[in-house]
């Protein structure tokens, strides 16, 4: 059986290609049939045998800040995907300045398995990853610190603790810039410090 019951898939209705939800799945003499509801086509359901369903291929999954810049130069300033793709322009300090966008674009796009990626989710749409999270560590006397946000004062804290409801201690790379690029040196990512705690 190559499919369970929740499995997003993709068929051919209509004539054009389709997606949906398997709901049931039945097995007999003749083979396997899955129920799908359409997602063009709510409360539609049918019977599909296991040949004619393909699994959903899933979107590209690009970084935070790829995304900003994708999702501007298409919606706010109309680029096509070659314009996108242009190294040129990210390497103008006064674009990059003037329309607010990561530098880190340029060093990513030099990548040609990263402009595949860009355009296929130009093309198909795409998935936000995660970014990576850390905490600023300072040590003095053998002690770690770790840098705190007061969360409604706006106040930053070197404190012994690792975040709590009051304070914010995991940031983002652009988080930790935006305070004091000097920070940046003491980042530690929140999962290595988390799994020494353990």
């Amino acid at each position: 059986m190559k499919f369970k019951k929740g499995d997003r898939v993709q068929f051919i209705s209509e004539s054009s290609l389709a997606e949906g939800v398997i709901w049931e799945v039945k097995a007999s003499n003749h083979g396997i049939s899955y129920k799908v509801e359409s997602d063009h086509e709510k409360n539609r359901w049918m019977w599909i045998d296991e040949g004619h369903l393909i699994p959903l291929t899933p979107l590209p999954a690009i970084p935070k800040f790829v995304a900003d810049v994708l999702q501007v130069q298409k919606e706010k300033w109309w680029w096509s995907l070659s314009e996108s793709l242009n190294l040129k322009v990210y390497a103008c300090t006064s674009f990059v300045k003037e329309y607010s966008v990561d530098i880190r674009i340029k060093d990513w796009l030099s990548l040609p398995s990263n402009q595949e990626l860009f355009a296929r989710a130009w093309m198909d749409g795409y998935e936000v990853e995660d970014e990576p999270l850390y905490y600023v560590r300072f040590i003095s006397d053998n002690r770690s610190s770790y840098l705190n946000l007061q969360k409604n004062r706006g106040r930053l804290w070197v404190s012994d603790y690792l975040e709590s409801d009051e304070f914010k201690a995991k940031f983002t790379e652009k988080e930790i810039k935006n305070m004091n690029e000097n920070y940046w040196a003491f980042k530690v990512p929140v999962e290595d410090l988390e799994e020494v705690v353990k």
